[in-house]
């Protein structure tokens, strides 16, 4: 599956009915977001049954607002609705499927009740 992009008023929706999804927030005048979207598109054609989203910080100033975007590229993971990852900077293809790999592993029942570690997050 390729990248998507999303805005303001698909987002939730997006989050809420899909299983996992990715969302690298971007912007056309960022050197490391352009190093990334290649990347980025490779990984969404390797793993079709995870959501790849795009955000494009320019055009949808209120959604990086809301979610809390300070610094490009920002990737978020989302698992079952939830949060489960957020870190700025660009990865590089074997990090990106390392976050792929742990987001996919996340044992859901020990988040929910406050004893899993996010994905890509040491103890």
């Amino acid at each position: 599956m390729a990248t998507i992009d999303i805005t303001e008023h698909d987002f939730a929706p997006i989050i809420r009915e899909n299983d996992i999804v990715l969302v690298d927030f971007w912007a056309g005048w960022c050197g490391p977001c352009r190093m990334f979207a290649p990347v980025y598109e490779a990984a969404s054609r390797k793993h079709p049954d995870i959501v790849f989203a795009k955000v494009d910080t320019e055009a949808e100033q209120g959604l990086a607002a809301a979610a809390g975007i300070s610094s490009i590229p920002t990737l978020m993971a989302f698992r079952d609705g939830a949060l489960v990852f957020s870190e700025p900077g660009a990865l590089p293809a074997a990090g990106l499927d390392g976050v792929i790999t742990a987001v996919k592993n996340l044992d859901m029942t020990q988040l929910s009740t406050g004893t899993a570690h996010r994905a890509g997050h040491r103890a």
